[in-house]
């Protein structure tokens, strides 16, 4: 069993319930985990046993000894795949650069070559002795990009 072989098997349940693939992988042990997220917000826990149970029907666990586990991709996670920054465009994001920088501000805007990000930083503003906030959209390479995550506002 490999990646492959469980994305064309599980395609139509997936497109049926308004989900996609974040990630699918197969341990050397046949542990399988497959991430999924949804085009309309929120996975919940009948879409998990539902394709689940699919993924079941498809392949005869008396051939290959198999695990199974079907989560949805969590808040907390970095986002792996285009529809995930597609959804969050309009949200608060978490972008780690490379090189260490931290930036949150709102998603503006994803392309295939990286993202638009608008936000605000305390600077030194020219003829002014104290730092102001100024508000910047700035474009960000994928390649330049460590990660980028939901923001939790815990306030």
């Amino acid at each position: 069993m490999n990646c492959t072989e469980i994305l064309d098997a599980l395609k139509d349940e997936i497109v049926a319930r308004n989900l996609y693939f974040v990630d699918v992988s197969v341990s050397k042990d046949n542990d399988v985990v497959i991430t999924i997220d949804s085009e309309e917000g929120i996975v919940d826990l009948e879409d998990c046993v539902q394709v689940s149970r699919k993924f079941e029907s498809c392949f005869d666990r008396e051939k290959e000894d198999y695990s199974i586990t079907v989560t949805s991709a969590g808040l907390d996670q970095p986002f792996k795949v285009m529809k995930q920054y597609q959804k969050a465009v309009g949200k608060k994001v978490e972008v780690q650069i490379k090189g260490g920088a931290k930036i949150v501000g709102e998603l503006a805007s994803v392309d295939e070559d990286g993202i638009v990000l608008n936000y605000s930083k305390m600077e030194l503003v020219e003829g002014s002795k104290r730092k102001q906030l100024v508000e910047h959209s700035d474009k960000f390479l994928f390649s330049d990009v460590n990660s980028t995550r939901e923001y939790i506002d815990f306030e």
